[in-house]
């Protein structure tokens, strides 16, 4: 409790001397200085709003522990309900704080480019693609992001190979990096007759949209080729020669778009896709130089790489890595996720603090 009171009294202090800058009338009357000083007292304010309620917890606490030596047992019954009470308030404030104090990633804010592959499973992994890619769609309505098809492969019977897609809005690529990695599933296939449960295998990559000025790309280092499009099994969808396939030579990175009529936008979405994966690559080289680096994206799709679980018989879906179980499969996949991603992203800035406090 200390350490943590110690550590939000700076930002309470700093607020404290922003507020009374922002109090100065020259520089209440100059854009220029008002800007930068408001934007930082915005950054701190809530560690500095968390302090407050923190420290009123704790005198509730200290009221309610000195009621359980009051003479009259109503009393005495009533205090221990109050703390129980306050005590898992502390718990959700404790967690809240340490994840306002985690530094910020620069790319939280950034749009996200999200990439969604079937795994090991065959046909059912694809249909359960496109289940997660279905769900991921209703969680950015719901957050009022907009999202832009950049690249989809589908099968004949309805599931997605492989779909790539950029979400523009707030915080989409904050609140989405930690769903990277192998999702499983487990259900009984429509196409198996003896009702039993298979075990399939879908990947996800979320990578923060990279503009120009993040990575520069050397045209020379480049292989372009046009070819024509075509659908599920092979079907002719286009008769001009407008989908785009992009080789970065030095890595090997394949990128193609071919959703487009229009060679030019399918060569635009193509290098926004290969523009923040070598952002994501270079960001990676940086962070495997640091303790804790970065997780990796999503491996190479096995079973026993899984970081969440939905298992169907059961309604459950089990997230491994917070050690999170919820018992409501139906309104996650509608895109009800917020409980998973805030109970995961706290997970990590638990670990965060932690390693920050050794």
């Amino acid at each position: 409790m200390s350490d943590l009171l110690d550590r939000i009294s700076v930002f309470e202090a700093k607020a404290s001397q922003l507020e009374e800058q922002l109090a100065d009338p020259g520089i209440a009357s100059t854009p220029a200085e008002y800007a930068p000083v408001a934007k930082e007292l915005a950054r701190v304010r809530p560690l500095a709003d968390a302090g407050v309620r923190y420290r009123q917890l704790f005198a509730a606490i200290a009221d309610a522990k000195a009621m359980l030596d009051d003479s009259d047992e109503e009393v005495r019954e009533l205090a221990r309900g109050e703390l129980a009470k306050l005590e898992e308030q502390q718990v959700a404030i404790e967690s809240e704080i340490r994840l306002l104090l985690v530094p910020k990633d620069p790319d939280e804010e950034k749009n996200a480019i999200l990439e969604v592959r079937a795994g090991t499973g065959g046909d059912e992994a694809a249909l359960f693609a496109a289940d997660l890619y279905r769900m991921y769609c209703r969680y950015a309505e719901t957050r009022g992001w907009k999202i832009e098809p950049l690249s989809i492969s589908q099968t004949d019977g309805g599931g997605i190979r492989e779909v790539v897609v950029n979400i523009e809005g707030k915080d989409a690529f904050g609140r989405l990096r930690y769903e990277c990695g192998v999702h499983r599933v487990q259900r009984v296939p429509s196409t198996e007759s003896q009702g039993r449960i298979h075990t399939s295998t879908v990947t996800v990559a979320v990578l923060p949209e990279a503009k120009e000025v993040d990575i520069e790309i050397d045209l020379n280092d480049l292989r372009i080729d046009r070819f024509r499009s075509s659908g599920p099994g092979g079907q002719s969808v286009n008769t001009t020669d407008s989908a785009i396939r992009i080789t970065h030579l030095p890595t090997g990175l394949v990128v193609q778009c071919q959703d487009e009529k229009s060679q030019h936008k399918n060569k635009a979405k193509a290098f926004t896709v290969l523009r923040s994966r070598l952002y994501d690559m270079e960001l990676q080289r940086e962070a495997d130089d640091r303790a804790g680096a970065r997780r990796a994206q999503v491996g190479t799709g096995e079973r026993s790489e899984k970081i969440r679980t939905y298992n169907f018989p059961q309604t459950r879906v089990t997230d491994h890595r917070a050690g999170i179980t919820l018992h409501r499969l139906a309104s996650i996949l509608e895109g009800d996720l917020d409980e998973l991603i805030d109970g995961v992203r706290s997970k990590f800035a638990e670990d965060d603090f932690a390693g920050d406090a050794g």
